[in-house]
């Protein structure tokens, strides 16, 4: 008989939940949003908008995830006894890096919404841009407990770690790193790769929207001149 080595799931996106149960199963799909965030949001942004405000945001959460994977191999909490039907045992479970990570993006979201980077929101409808990131950060935590992965206290640690660090992070990029962004766009990769930050535009919505109108003006008005002197 061949011997084979025990498997495992790639847990990034393998979450388990009861069979018939339809908020478990909605909390299931919930618990995946932090990787909707990194691949949909940021790697999408990257290809479409390049953004150095954006970038060093997804570079936060890069770095406070491995803060949290140092901190859960220093304390190697275990997680709560529903790992076994999970096939999660081997892995620890404190601070949750879900709860984290979500805190984390949050909380520097929120900071850059209301302090006015990047001019995307205005005043009537920054609170409503808001209510959805801290729906889905809450629940996020609640779901990790709720579908047996997380213990009340390890979800409330990482919250707890996610917040700080979003914190730290925003106070880091925006009163020091901040003054760095225009060398990085003069630099060679900020060049090739048309790295740039528009913090001090307004309104970046209506900025870009207005010159995208003139450039297709200018050259409507180019067209027709040629047209006339051929």
């Amino acid at each position: 008989m061949t011997a084979y080595n025990a498997l495992k799931a790639v847990s990034l996106t393998h979450v388990r939940y009861q069979r018939g149960d339809q908020l478990g199963h909605f909390l299931a799909w919930v618990s995946l949003v932090p990787v909707f965030i990194s691949l949909g949001g940021f790697v999408s942004h990257f290809i479409f908008r390049r953004e150095l405000q954006v970038m060093f945001f997804a570079l936060g959460l890069v770095i406070s995830q491995f803060i949290s994977e140092l901190i859960k191999k220093s304390v190697q909490q275990a997680r709560p006894e529903t790992c076994v039907l999970l096939e999660m045992c081997d892995s620890h479970g404190w601070p949750s890096s879900h709860s984290q990570y979500m805190f984390f993006f949050t909380v520097y979201f929120t900071l850059l919404t209301c302090k006015g980077i990047g001019g995307i929101w205005n005043v009537r409808t920054k609170w409503a841009a808001l209510f959805l990131p801290w729906s889905l950060a809450v629940l996020t935590m609640y779901s990790r407990v709720y579908l047996g992965y997380h213990t009340v206290a390890q979800v409330f640690a990482g919250a707890s770690l996610g917040i700080f660090l979003g914190g730290v992070w925003f106070w880091l990029v925006n009163s020091k790193l901040f003054r760095y962004f225009p060398l990085i766009e003069e630099s060679p990769f900020g060049r090739f790769f048309y790295a740039k930050d528009t913090s001090h535009i307004s309104d970046v919505l209506k900025f870009e929207y207005d010159n995208a109108r003139a450039a297709r003006k200018n050259m409507a008005a180019r067209k027709a001149m040629a047209t006339k002197s051929s």
